[in-house]
């Protein structure tokens, strides 16, 4: 699968003066497939060593009781054989489980910046927020950061069809009009993505698979009702009250059918009896902490930079995942394979939103008050 996050990665390595990498984003959004086989096993082959923080409890329950670097190079060189050095590459994967690690890649910055390290995290800035309070002090610019995403349209044109992919960005370049053909073609592979979304594996299955269609929607479908029951587990595992699981498990149940109706902004008391928008302060950090929605708040009545919003009250909420959103709106494949028309244009916005948060943009909308005579 084609990254394009793979040419930041190769621009931090060779990068004299970098400082560990830490690499954030949702889960399943393919941070360790980035890491370890598109840069690791090619650029690095026999010369890394992963360590997944989820399951190797022995490294995590030595290293939470052994703060010094020194430790930490000799456990590696004894227990794994790896000596880390300027040749070598060194990753802890899933490093919410191991915060200790965070703590330790300070001492990387400081005292060995030529050992190559990068650390994954799938709910780290979750955990980082729930120990804020503990003593515990991020290494403020220490590190290095990458947000990771699922695939945009430009990533997926890449995996779908690289030709095409090419052709567009060269007319581009050059300003040409793209052939008549080639554009619907283009157009027909946004209507799959915009069912489909971004998540590595879905993408992975369907092209797969794409040579019978139905077969390759269905299979699709099916791992992206895995990630979402997965998602809707991390909100019990990580969340401490039962009352703010429940309530976000229901905003995020819901995003679809609010963006879907007349009004647009998120009315918390349509979706949970009697809740105001205080109640749902920490459901909806959560959930945008953990990166599976993104918030657009209200813009004044004048838009002119810089951007503010209105009154907190007015927001709307969108899926990070464009396959995520096709969940929630229970839309088939079979329907959709009959009429791609059939999406509506709740999914262009949606799509829209997520592009924007993709490359950084924060989100905001603005809707002109209509002016009756």
């Amino acid at each position: 699968m084609i990254r394009k996050y793979l040419d930041y990665m190769l621009n931090w390595d060779a990068n004299k003066t970098r400082k560990s990498l830490i690499i954030y984003g949702a889960r399943q959004v393919g941070k360790t497939y980035l890491v370890l086989e598109l840069f690791a096993k090619k650029y690095y082959k026999d010369r890394y060593l992963r360590i997944d923080c989820s399951n190797d409890y022995n490294f995590v329950n030595y290293i939470s009781n052994h703060d010094s670097l020194e430790s930490l190079l000799e456990y590696l060189e004894l227990r794994y054989k790896f000596k880390p050095s300027d040749k070598n590459l060194l990753i802890f994967d899933e490093v919410e489980e191991c915060l200790a690690i965070i703590k330790m890649l300070k001492h990387f910055c400081e005292n060995r910046r030529d050992i190559k390290v990068i650390a994954t995290g799938s709910l780290l800035r979750i955990k980082l927020n729930r120990n804020s309070n503990k003593n515990f002090l991020y290494p403020v610019g220490k590190v290095n950061t990458l947000m990771l995403f699922p695939l945009d349209f430009e990533e997926f044109l890449m995996n779908y069809d690289n030709d095409i992919y090419n052709y567009v960005k060269d007319k581009y370049k050059n300003r040409e009009v793209i052939n008549k053909e080639i554009h619907e073609e283009i157009l027909k592979i946004l209507d799959i993505y915009l069912f489909l979304g971004g998540m590595p594996e879905v993408v992975d299955t369907y092209l797969e698979n794409k040579e019978n269609k139905l077969k390759a929607f269905s299979k699709s479908i099916k791992v992206i009702n895995e990630i979402y029951g997965n998602y809707l587990a991390d909100m019990e595992l990580y969340q401490t009250s039962k009352e703010s699981i429940i309530r976000s498990r229901v905003l995020f149940d819901n995003i679809f059918s609010q963006l879907n109706k007349e009004n647009k902004n998120f009315k918390i008391s349509q979706v949970i009896q009697n809740a105001k928008n205080r109640d749902i302060i920490n459901p909806i950090s959560w959930l945008l902490t953990s990166m599976v929605i993104y918030k657009a708040n209200s813009l004044k009545e004048i838009v002119r930079p810089p951007l503010i919003s209105s009154e907190e009250g007015m927001y709307r909420l969108y899926l990070a995942d464009m396959g995520i959103f096709t969940y929630q709106s229970k839309l088939s494949a079979r329907s959709f394979l009959l009429d791609s028309n059939i999406l509506s244009g709740v999914y262009y916005e949606n799509y829209v939103a997520s592009e924007l948060k993709n490359r950084g943009i924060d989100l905001f909308y603005w809707k002109e008050k209509m002016i009756m005579n």
